[in-house]
């Protein structure tokens, strides 16, 4: 990249950037907008300088493209982290507050293995997974009793459980939450995991992951194309991978339509 940039130029950099900010926001809603997601694609000189304005931000360019937009992601440390600590803040910490992260974490991660649970999702640009709370909190419950009895083997073989991969030793927490729950006044419990995993799929949609489709029954989202992009990163996480290994996740519609193994849905 050169060394003098145009203050134009530096501008519109930063514009791009804000626009990638505004998750719910797409370029074919704004010709603005379309106009530097293009600018990005064909000039290369401009692509280095949103990537370094990002960079100087906190910022990753994970992709920039008309049907996703700018997407971004918070670098370690950024500002504009979403740190797992002020996600939970506003749950009712039953657990020790470390563990309770680990559920947040748990369910976020069983979103998005319901959504791609194949290769070829992530890679099929035209691909649109549906997820419910239902579905998500069926795949932890039945990955929880999965592990529970790795762990019962484990400790017979006298393997210390110490030793074990990070979902073995969360199991036993998620399997002892109810499900569904109600508090004195009547709404559904903060620390019920149906409740947990709503918040969870509603923090995604108003972040543009996730699309809800009332049409398709209570608690049902479709994914975006950003969501996707977001995913693809996720995927290379040993967690993400260790989780499909169970085997708890089903396809029954290569349009995208998921369930549990053992769901009558």
């Amino acid at each position: 990249m050169a060394e003098y940039v145009p203050i134009g130029d530096a501008g519109d950099a930063a514009r791009l950037i804000a626009f990638g900010m505004r998750p719910r926001l797409l370029p074919t809603r704004d010709l603005a907008y379309l106009e530097l997601v293009k600018r990005y694609g064909e000039d290369e000189t401009f692509r280095d300088l949103v990537e370094a304005v990002a960079a100087g931000l906190g910022l990753a360019v994970l992709a920039v493209e008309v049907r996703t937009g700018a997407v971004l992601a918070a670098m370690t440390g950024s500002l504009f982290e979403v740190r797992i600590d002020e996600y939970a803040r506003r749950a009712a910490f039953r657990e020790r507050r470390d563990v309770e992260k680990t559920l947040h974490g748990l369910i976020h991660l069983a979103v998005a293995a319901l959504a791609f649970p194949r290769p070829d999702d992530l890679a099929n640009d035209a691909y649109v997974g549906r997820v419910s709370v239902e579905q998500v909190d069926g795949v932890v419950r039945e990955a929880s009793r999965l592990l529970e009895e790795r762990a019962v083997a484990a400790e017979a073989n006298n393997d210390p459980l110490d030793d074990a991969p990070e979902l073995e030793r969360t199991w036993r927490v998620y399997a002892r939450r109810a499900a569904a729950g109600v508090s004195r006044s009547g709404s559904l419990a903060r620390d019920a995991t149906r409740s947990m995993i709503t918040k969870a799929m509603k923090f995604l949609a108003e972040h543009g992951f996730l699309v809800a489709r009332g049409d398709e029954g209570g608690g049902t989202f479709a994914t975006t194309p950003r969501y996707q992009v977001q995913v693809r990163e996720l995927a290379a996480e040993g967690a993400f991978a260790e989780l499909l290994a169970l085997g708890v996740v089903a396809v029954t519609d290569p349009t995208g339509t998921l369930h549990v193994l053992g769901d009558t849905l």
